[in-house]
């Protein structure tokens, strides 16, 4: 029999941290349900309180949060105790341990994480920069980007753009559909800046792009849904990432989150070859 539990994650700020934390838990036990309530911007005791309340009422509640106002913290693990609901701070310790570490206090501030800052600035920067070289547009000034994605239909290239664009990323990504949709920029200059071929294998392909056009509601092309001519696609675009010798990444069995990180590291080393 599985069990469900009631997960209501508080959060003093957008709850984008605690999310993924959760997420990533879950994972790890998955022969359990959960049903999950988010709290975001709860910044009160009486907010507090009206979540206490709403779990006295449920059974197989757990209680995780990101408080960083230490008297709130301990204000939501008091009540939690009087009423026997498990109760799990996410970054406490955390925050603690690198106050010791660093002989420093911490601020303690709400939405420190989303500070208008400089990354701040730079990272909308490079999410316009991202839209507007989405799927081979603006190619003449490529050059400008920290990241180029290559890959035929489907393969992930915009949804892995965005990600990238979100962690700071100015990133272009071309469509490969045929030999000659490779820029010139790039053939002249394969070197240019770090460029990743994104592949998947044939038969995956077949059912993402048949899917695509049940989405939009439009009659299934054969050239686009046929599993050779997918094939041979990405038999010709793995021989273009050969010959230009750039790093490709499967994208076959991986999320979003999972293609942005591998981009990542190919970037950073990269980077570190330049600067060597």
């Amino acid at each position: 029999m599985i069990n469900t539990y009631e997960i209501y994650l508080v959060s003093d700020s957008t709850g984008e941290t605690l999310d993924r934390i959760f997420l990533a838990l879950k994972a790890q036990f998955s022969n359990t349900e959960y049903k999950v309530h988010q709290y975001s911007f709860t910044r009160t005791e009486n907010q507090i309180l009206k979540i206490i309340d709403i779990c006295k009422k449920k059974q197989n509640c757990i209680i995780l949060y990101t408080i960083v106002d230490t008297k709130l913290a301990k204000f939501l693990i008091s009540k939690s105790e009087i009423d026997g609901i498990p109760c799990f701070g996410v970054l406490g310790d955390l925050i603690l341990s690198f106050s010791k570490l660093l002989n420093q206090k911490a601020s303690h501030l709400p939405s420190g994480q989303h500070v208008l800052d400089e990354d701040y600035y730079n990272r909308i920067e490079a999410i316009q920069f991202t839209m507007d070289h989405d799927d081979g547009n603006l190619i003449k000034d490529i050059n400008k980007s920290d990241i180029i994605l290559l890959g035929v239909s489907r393969t992930s290239k915009t949804p892995t753009s965005i990600y990238l664009a979100n962690r700071g990323f100015k990133t272009s990504n071309i469509p490969l559909i045929n030999k000659n949709s490779l820029p010139d920029i790039l053939k002249n200059n394969p070197k240019l800046t770090c460029v990743v071929g994104l592949t998947a294998e044939p038969d995956r392909l077949v059912d993402i792009r048949r899917n695509r056009m049940n989405s939009l509601r439009e009659k299934e092309s054969i050239n686009y849904t046929n599993l050779k001519k997918i094939s041979n696609e990405v038999y010709e675009a793995k021989k273009i990432f050969k010959k230009y010798n750039w790093p490709t990444v499967d994208v076959t069995r991986k999320s979003v989150e999972e293609t942005a990180a591998s981009v990542i590291k190919i970037y950073e080393i990269e980077k570190e070859k330049k600067n060597d």
